[in-house]
């Protein structure tokens, strides 16, 4: 019977690679792991946070960590953390979070790229750092991220940070940077389903797809037998409504034809196109 992955973040932080000289590790660094972990977690958002943190709470660390030489200072947060092999670390706190996190079928995983805030320095001409990240929405956690150096570059980096994540069953949600081809095969060969957006960045598609439900003669039927939902949220000082249509099943008779598996076509209001390949067990064929 196969064993099932811990949930200890203690036992996932110990596969991590120690950068350091042998005599000059006075902390173990499981330790510094496991405290900038959960002082990020709760809020740090600097060497010193994460040194009070530690602090504030040293009586509960010491009931599961060693802590030979007490609390690191931030100076000791700040060096180690710099040593680490990003990769390695990485892969340790995706293991983890894929633990505690059980992505169950259905569950809608949101991609998306954000550039971080103040993670630019216009002194030195240092361009900020923009992330590719993976979004539970069930269980609201982030369960992968990949870095790249610019926006242009998600097309590349959405494909790595999906190998990272075990998807079967899942529904993928990407925007428009993420309507290609070979990103709707891997998650198709990852067991998982899609929904992508649809802009200009695919014009004949686009083009055949807004013709499908605004322009063409025909146009006015498809919205009619579309599946048709509405939601109004409020929120950021503004009222919005939502309005959403689609036709399942995809007609293979019929053009334009989405994705690898493409299932779905779909409009919403007040902007976006779409192009899905929805669960099997919710389309007839």
């Amino acid at each position: 019977m196969e064993k099932p992955p811990t949930v200890a973040l203690l036992e996932h932080v110990a596969s991590v690679p120690d950068p350091r000289i042998a005599r000059h590790r006075w902390h173990k660094l499981r330790d510094i792991l496991v405290i900038a972990v959960c002082a990020v977690l709760c809020g740090a958002e600097s060497y010193p946070a994460i040194e009070d943190f530690g602090q504030e709470r040293e009586e509960w660390l010491r009931q599961f960590l060693e802590l030979p030489e007490g609390i690191p200072s931030h100076d000791t947060f700040n060096r180690v953390l710099r040593l680490l092999d990003p990769v390695e670390f990485q892969a340790c706190f995706l293991r983890w979070m894929q633990a505690v996190a059980e992505v169950t079928a259905g569950e809608v995983v949101a991609i998306d790229g954000k550039a971080l805030r103040g993670s630019f320095a216009k002194g030195t001409g240092k361009r900020a750092i923009h992330m590719v990240s993976a979004w539970a929405s069930e269980n609201g956690v982030v369960l992968g991220q990949r870095r790249v150096d610019t926006k242009s570059n998600e097309i590349t980096a959405i494909p790595e940070l999906l190998d990272l994540l075990a998807l079967k069953g899942c529904i993928v949600t990407i925007d428009a940077m993420g309507c290609q081809r070979t990103i709707a095969q891997k998650i198709v060969e990852h067991g998982a389903d899609y929904v992508l957006a649809l802009k200009g960045n695919q014009p004949t598609l686009e083009q055949a797809v807004e013709r499908f439900f605004v322009t063409g003669p025909e146009a006015e039927a498809h919205r009619t037998q579309s599946a048709y939902h509405e939601q109004t949220e409020q929120g950021h000082g503004r009222v919005e409504t939502r309005c959403r249509g689609s036709v399942p099943p995809w007609r293979r008779s019929c053009e334009p034809r989405g994705g690898p598996g493409s299932r779905v076509l779909g409009w919403w209001k007040p902007r976006a196109l779409w192009a899905a390949r929805p669960p099997s067990s919710s389309v007839s064929t």
